[in-house]
């Protein structure tokens, strides 16, 4: 079969109403650009953190009056920074509101009771409807999400071009909004459309209430778009280490695609390797993975080291949501939220007792040596590229490509007033 010329610019100006049209029982709105629809939600109009970092110097001294288990001086900053918190004021105040919340719940020794309080009661308001808004807007203002799935869906086009059968197994927490553009571009193909069987593995008991919706409408999606398509949804696991190679029903003749976007980083440091090695004998033509760019995994035997890298990496985030939202957007307070329970997670959680997933981020470098030993890392082509940077030319101004300095690096990065902030990257065996 002939190799065919892959779309233009696989994220195009129309992606939006194809991700809505999935996402909301195909009824199509007003669209709005993120280049007008965002504002800085503070006054000053500084970026989080900037100024005099009242919030990064006292919530430092107390991760290590913590770390020294100086009783007195932990009572006093604890004291000092709830006074001076707030989940709804400028963002030094939100930055110390939702670290104070896992500091204190590291010098009180409750982590895993507040962590599965915040959960329970995430899941309790969570519907497909809310989550649906939260996805589109944060589409909509922040390429934080769309970064790794134009990416990952360029290589894997390009790696099952010319297969009359796919078979994508997707791991990741994205409620399938990578999916409806890649669709979408099987079915202007101009050979036959393939056949397309999706494997969502859900490991999230967050996102298991909302699945059953969402593959109906995958279900009339793939209709509408002409593309023979089946879905299969793997759940009931505690964590990504309990998936076996039988699960995943791989057929002999699929031609097979692993996507991993944001779910290496919740499997435990000591199983992520034979994750991988399960990864390899499934004999994918391509493995896509999508991480954020930080490391709470080296460090998580040392509190300060790892309470100072989490601190940086949610600064830059919350960041770029108070540029991304309005002060008053309800996205953002979720994302926020979960932000918070992220936090705990990190800081205040024995994971390696927990039993189920982890929250313990490596950058790409990190992932860069641990992918090696299985696959080789394959380049992102010219054309998938081009269409990154076409994506982020849709956003306001802040956010650019970046490609990796090292020879011990692949990929791409995402990165947000030069910092690096997503990796994506793509394997072959």
């Amino acid at each position: 079969m002939t190799m065919t010329p892959k779309p233009q610019n696989i994220y195009n100006t129309t992606d939006f109403y194809i991700i809505a049209l999935y996402l909301a029982n195909f009824e199509l709105a007003e669209p709005q650009t993120s280049h007008t629809s965002t504002s800085r939600s503070s006054d000053s109009g500084e970026a989080c953190g900037a100024g005099n970092k009242w919030a990064s110097k006292l919530l430092s001294e107390c991760a290590r009056a913590i770390s020294e288990k100086d009783s007195s001086k932990i009572h006093n900053l604890l004291w000092m920074l709830n006074e001076l918190a707030s989940p709804y004021g400028d963002c030094d105040q939100k930055l110390a509101s939702h670290f104070l919340q896992a500091l204190f719940c590291k010098a009180t020794d409750s982590g895993q009771r507040c962590f599965k309080t915040l959960t329970t009661v995430a899941e309790k308001s969570h519907s497909f409807d809310s989550a649906r808004k939260l996805i589109l807007k944060f589409q909509e203002v922040s390429p934080w999400t769309t970064f790794g799935h134009v990416a990952s869906n360029g290589a894997i086009l390009e790696a099952l071009d010319g297969a009359s059968k796919l078979h994508i197994i997707d791991i990741s927490h994205t409620l399938c909004t990578q999916w409806p553009t890649l669709l979408e571009a099987l079915a202007t193909r101009n050979d036959e459309t393939p056949h397309l069987k999706l494997t969502v593995v859900v490991t999230a008991s967050i996102v298991r209430s909302v699945m059953k919706e969402i593959g109906q409408r995958m279900e009339k999606f793939a209709r509408l778009m002409g593309v023979p398509f089946e879905l299969n949804v793997i759940s009931g696991l505690n964590h990504l280490g309990e998936l076996t190679k039988e699960e995943l029903g791989v057929q002999e003749d699929e031609a097979v695609a692993i996507n991993c976007n944001g779910a290496l980083r919740r499997v435990g440091a000591e199983e992520r390797n034979s994750v991988i090695r399960m990864f390899q004998s499934l004999n994918p033509r391509v493995v896509t993975i999508v991480e954020e760019e930080a490391d709470f995994t080296s460090s998580r035997y040392d509190f300060v080291k790892c309470f100072e890298e989490c601190l940086r990496y949610y600064t830059l985030y919350f960041d770029m949501l108070e540029e991304s939202f309005v002060p008053t957007s309800n996205e953002r307070l979720m994302l926020e939220r979960e932000c918070s329970r992220n936090i705990v997670r990190v800081l205040a959680c024995d994971e390696e007792n927990d039993g189920g997933e982890c929250e313990r981020r490596e950058r790409g470098s990190q992932w860069f040596e641990r992918l090696r030993e299985a696959f080789s890392p394959v380049g992102f082509s010219d054309d998938v590229v081009d269409d990154v940077k076409a994506l982020l030319k849709r956003y306001r101004g802040g956010w650019a490509l970046a490609l990796p300095q090292g020879d011990h690096e692949s990929g791409i990065y995402l990165t947000w007033k030069e910092e690096p902030v997503v990796w994506a990257s793509a394997w072959k065996p």
